[in-house]
C-alpha cells in the first residue's frame, strides 16, 4: 500500500491512483514488489528538522528515503519538500510536474537498490528516472 500526506504545504497536484500505478510497475521492473511506502509532503523546514534529527544533516534537500524493505518487498518512509522540488525544476529548467514525478520515483528507486552517492551513481539514478518517467 502507498499513502500520500501534506504537512505545512497544500497537498500536490497528482493523481494517486495513476501515481501508485506507475510506481509499482516501476518497482516491478526492477523485480520488486511495493508492501508500505508512505510519501510525506513538506516544507523546507520540515525536511531540514527530519535531516538533522534523523540523519544528523544541517542542509535543505528535495527528498530523504527510508529504508524499511525486506528481501523483494519494498518498504520505506519518503519524505519531499515540496519547497526544494520546485526550486529545482526553476534551477534545471524543468516543468515544475516532471520535476516533482522524477523526485516521487527517486525514492522508488532507492527503496528498489539504486544509490547515487559514490561515483558514477549519480548518472546511472538520472537514466532510471528518465526511463521510470518514460513509463508514466
Amino acid at each position: 500500500m502507498i499513502t500520500y500526506n501534506a504537512e505545512g504545504v497544500k497537498f500536490p497536484d497528482i493523481k494517486k491512483r495513476a501515481t501508485t500505478a506507475w510506481l509499482r510497475r516501476v518497482a516491478e521492473s526492477y523485480g520488486k514488489r511495493i508492501g508500505d511506502a508512505g510519501y510525506l509532503f513538506c516544507d523546507d523546514n520540515k525536511i531540514l528538522e527530519v535531516n538533522r534529527e534523523y540523519l544528523r544533516h544541517d542542509y535543505y534537500t528535495d527528498i530523504i528515503t527510508f529504508d524499511y524493505s525486506d528481501g523483494d518487498t519494498i518498504n520505506g518512509d519518503i519524505v519531499i519538500s515540496l519547497d526544494t522540488v520546485r526550486s529545482n525544476a526553476e534551477l534545471f529548467s524543468r516543468p515544475y510536474d516532471e520535476e516533482l514525478h522524477r523526485v516521487i520515483v527517486h525514492g522508488i528507486l532507492h527503496l528498489c537498490g539504486l544509490n547515487d552517492k559514490r561515483p558514477g551513481e549519480r548518472e546511472l539514478m538520472e537514466a532510471a528516472e528518465n526511463k521510470a518517467l518514460a513509463m508514466r
